[in-house]
């Protein structure tokens, strides 16, 4: 049968015959071009898919720490002081990449595809920010600043969006394939923080917008039951596919000078979960008993330090009650997934003093399973341990400073003045570098824990946990504080090279302080140095100066007591001006100053206004009647009042006063106790 066909329509086919007869003959089998870009598209590499749901996954399922992140840069836009001062946000100089002409702020402009996971800001508004997404033209969306952070709009909800310890924070990721700009109306912002992940090239991404869908849902609900569930334990951070659990108990008594490993495994797997439950007779670990962990052929350990800094102690106490790792009433907890490939040894040693220590009793339970490490896709678990004290000359602190390819996930630190006064060191800015180049620069210690405005009330003024970060300490008379951060979602990832390190601020490093810290990573190669614990290193001074102000100091008020507080005098804390009469008393608890015997001297100011005080041990008169009245405004900086000692039977000083229509008020700064 003969079928007609157009001539260029015929010629193509029977070229097409004829190609395809002479790939036959030559064992190759061809389609046309078309076809070809077709059949390489089908079988390249499978593109990488970004979605919301994906980017919570972290915040929830904690098997995936371990788990590289391929070709991604992580990297932070904030408001710190290019010119190397301490104006990092408070007069609003740097916090914005650029100023529109019509005054609006721009304070994040990214092209390509990423994800902004974390947005922290001490100073929220009640003015609008434009999130374009993908869109140089209209907003996404815009929200009022200070709801990113309120928990109550959705999906910048609780516990992933919040406010404590005076740093409001948001960890709902913001997704963009082409480009992302935020825009504020504002006239002025202060400080602030947007930390985000650029994807690898080629990253297919679903953009953010305000309609979630349920899967993102779901996820949501997911982290607000697991970081706020009450009695979280074991079963919560393995997940279902995972091998069975299996766990050994281990009871030991621990000598002065002996070293006794309490897991050993010579077949892969991972550690799941590192419980203590320390003894009734010694109820928390001190400072002398380290944990040491050991990965396959590893020279260097994985985790070298104090089992008490491990569980994320302060200065020797219980502290941290985080979602990964601290203390719970008689429970000494860390659910970090160690992976490894052959080997797994954990060891205790109790280092020896030149005092009698008692032996200690050892209850501890490691929970693991077989499932062995993924080497091409999951890094080991690895700390680094570095406690040092620090001059102008020393530089910054360093958390992790080591070559190899990996991701950091955490740090608790320990920070100390060396001198009393208030903890201006806490000024310090951390600084990050992966890969030999500059990613991030805080404007802040406490910052960089998502808190802000340390020793003020109610902000970071105390020991505080939450799920990711929080607050180990603040102590004004003891000059020192504390905190710690993981990094779930927004892990830091490197290539090549980490460097990770906080200055003892405000500038240039200048003030003398003690730190102490404990960083988290996972990676291919253990930390390159290892500073090993020794007594010098590990020990818990008490200062013989304690200085208390009176912003923090839980003052206690008898009779009729007015009061103003002002910023007047450098002692960097606020004075307290108080209207009082003759029956008035003003009593400080001395309940966080180690027993002893102390001088007493007070920080005021004479002024004409001012009434005759006395300083009083409970019923125990320690100064004389003292005039604090006189023609003009005077600061007396050190006067002594007298002796005192502070036992445990709730110590108290208390101020009493003589009063007349036109001597009225108390002017006190700050008081300084000196050990005997």
């Amino acid at each position: 049968m003969k079928t007609d066909l157009p001539v260029h329509q015929g010629m193509r086919v029977g070229i097409l015959l004829i190609k395809v007869l002479i790939c036959f003959l030559f064992g190759v089998f061809c389609v046309p071009a078309s076809g070809i870009a077709q059949h390489v598209q089908n079988n390249r590499s499978p593109q990488l898919v970004f979605t919301e749901e994906k980017e919570l996954q972290p915040l929830y399922d904690i098997s995936t720490l371990p788990v590289y992140r391929q070709g991604s840069v992580e990297s932070q836009v904030s408001s710190w002081d290019r010119t190397g001062g301490n104006d990092d946000g408070f007069s609003g100089r740097f916090s914005f990449v650029r100023r529109n002409q019509d005054s609006s702020l721009v304070l994040f402009d990214i092209q390509g595809a990423g994800v902004i996971n974390r947005i922290w800001t001490p100073t929220p508004t009640k003015d609008t920010i434009d999130f374009y997404i993908d869109d140089s033209l209209r907003p996404a969306f815009s929200i009022q600043y200070a709801d990113l952070f309120s928990g109550k709009v959705f999906p910048f909800v609780a516990p992933l969006c919040g406010n404590q310890l005076g740093g409001y924070y948001c960890y709902y990721p913001i997704l963009f394939q082409k480009s992302c700009r935020i825009i504020s109306r504002a006239k002025k912002m202060q400080f602030y923080q947007i930390q985000y992940r650029q994807y690898p090239e080629d990253s297919r991404v679903r953009s953010f917008h305000l309609q979630t869908g349920q899967q993102e849902k779901e996820a949501l609900s997911f982290i607000s039951r697991f970081w706020t569930k009450s009695d979280r334990h074991i079963a919560d951070f393995v997940p279902a596919a995972d091998e069975k659990l299996l766990f050994e108990n281990i009871q030991i008594e621990m000598k002065p000078g002996e070293k006794k490993s309490i897991f050993d495994q010579k077949d892969g797997g991972r550690v799941l979960g590192i419980e203590f439950y320390p003894g009734e007779t010694h109820p928390d670990f001190n400072k002398n008993l380290d944990i040491l962990i050991r990965w396959d052929d590893d020279i260097n350990p994985a985790v070298d330090c104090p089992l008490a800094d491990f569980f994320g102690y302060a200065f020797g106490k219980p502290a941290m009650e985080s979602l990964l790792l601290g203390s719970k009433a008689n429970l000494r907890y860390c659910y970090f997934p160690m992976p490894f490939d052959r080997k797994a040894n954990i060891q205790l040693i109790y280092r020896n003093t030149d005092s009698p220590l008692p032996a200690i009793q050892v209850h501890a339970r490691i929970y693991y399973s077989k499932n062995k490490r993924d080497s091409a896709k999951e890094g080991r678990f690895y700390s680094s341990w570095n406690s040092n004290i620090l001059f102008r000359e020393n530089g910054p602190h360093v958390f992790l400073n080591t070559a190899g390819k990996g991701h950091y996930v955490g740090t608790i630190l320990q920070a100390r003045g060396l001198y009393s006064g208030m903890t201006y060191f806490f000024e310090g800015d951390d600084s990050t570098a992966t890969d030999g180049r500059f990613r991030m620069h805080g404007t802040g210690s406490e910052d960089y824990f998502n808190g802000g405005w340390y020793a003020f009330p109610d902000r970071w003024d105390a020991k505080m946990s939450l799920p990711i970060h929080g607050c180990l300490e603040y102590s004004l008379p003891f000059c020192r504080t504390g905190g710690y951060r993981f990094y779930l979602s927004d892990k830091i990832p490197f290539e090549k090279s980490i460097y990770h390190s906080i200055e003892h601020g405000p500038v240039q490093n200048e003030i003398p302080v003690a730190y102490t810290s404990l960083s988290f990573y996972y990676g291919n190669k253990p930390p390159a140095q290892v500073l090993k614990p020794t007594n010098e290193l590990t020990a818990v001074p008490i200062p013989d100066t304690l200085l208390i102000y009176p912003q923090l100091a839980n003052l206690n008020f008898w009779g009729n007591v007015q009061l103003k507080s002002e910023w007047v005098y450098p002692t960097g804390g606020m004075s307290y001006i108080f209207t009082v009469n003759d029956e008035s008393h003003i009593r400080i608890p001395l309940e966080t100053i180690p027993p002893g015997n102390y001088k007493v001297f007070a920080d005021f100011a004479k002024l004409p206004e001012g009434c005759t005080f006395s300083l009083w041990e409970r019923q125990t008169q320690i100064s004389e009647w003292i005039p604090g009245n006189s023609s003009s405004r005077h600061r007396t900086e050190q006067l002594y009042l007298g002796n005192i000692s502070v036992s445990s039977s709730q110590p108290t000083l208390t101020f009493q006063f003589k009063t007349d229509s036109s001597h009225t008020v108390f002017f006190l700064n700050r008081m300084k106790l000196v050990r005997k």
